[in-house]
């Protein structure tokens, strides 16, 4: 599902921005930042408004400083989503870019990861991204999986996720409210192999993670205590592995 919380508050896009810098991955324009020979690698996937959103280069950044070799793709191949382009509203950009395409981008990426000598790989993303996580973890292809305020993420997506996973809703989310992060919840506690971690952030709308007001305090102070989470979880169950999942 999605509606217009997915292009609310949307970022102004910056080439430039972030610490790190783009490189082609696996032949993808990709934002990569931390130490090209850390073992462990995270996945960001943006959402709609894609990779040169200011605060996912900063969130990869942070990632970063934690000690893994984060990427950014261009999962849209330099056609991010634009508001201002009335003849193409959300509903038409979409099925060009369909979340379950996802994979098509994320498999020769994470390929290129495990020939440079990267163990184990970890994913979040975010509203769009988050669907496409799903879907490449269906593949086989991730140890952990992070998704934050997710769109199109149905409850068959959640009954086939099989690694440790953390679900960030929010309680103003009208994409993915919290009746249906529940539903999530209840999935995944009825998994107890498959470790799970769900949180609904009180007083959030759609998209707080990443398309916060850097100059309001209590939208920062909510952003970063999900990111936090985010890298609590990656510390937990993102680990040095004798051989990447295939």
């Amino acid at each position: 599902m999605s509606g217009p919380e997915c292009c609310s508050n949307p970022p102004t896009l910056n080439p430039a921005a972030g610490a790190g810098h783009v490189q082609k991955v696996g032949g993808i324009d990709t934002y990569v930042t931390g130490t090209a020979d850390s073992k462990l690698a995270v996945l960001l996937i943006a959402d709609v408004f894609g990779y040169e959103a200011p605060n996912l280069r900063k969130l990869a950044d942070k990632v970063a400083a934690a000690g893994y070799y984060v990427v950014v793709p261009d999962f849209f191949h330099g056609d991010p989503f634009v508001p201002e382009k009335a003849d193409r509203p959300l509903s038409v950009w979409i099925k060009d870019h369909a979340p379950e395409k996802g994979i098509e981008v994320a498999k020769p990426v994470i390929e290129a990861l495990k020939i440079e000598g990267v163990s184990a790989i970890g994913a979040a993303g975010f509203c769009w991204g988050a669907k496409a996580v799903v879907e490449v973890a269906r593949h086989g292809l991730l140890n952990v999986a992070v998704l934050l305020h997710p769109s199109f993420v149905t409850v068959e997506d959640i009954k086939s996720v099989e690694i440790p996973i953390t679900i960030l809703g929010a309680e103003l989310d009208k994409i993915s409210p919290p009746e249906l992060v529940k539903q999530f919840e209840q999935i995944l506690s009825a998994k107890p192999a498959v470790p799970s971690f769900v949180k609904i952030f009180p007083q959030v709308a759609h998209g707080w993670t990443v398309r916060y007001n850097t100059e309001d305090a209590k939208a920062v102070s909510a952003a970063e205590e999900a990111h936090q989470d985010l890298l609590n979880w990656f510390a937990k169950h993102l680990k040095w592995m004798p051989a990447c999942l295939s």
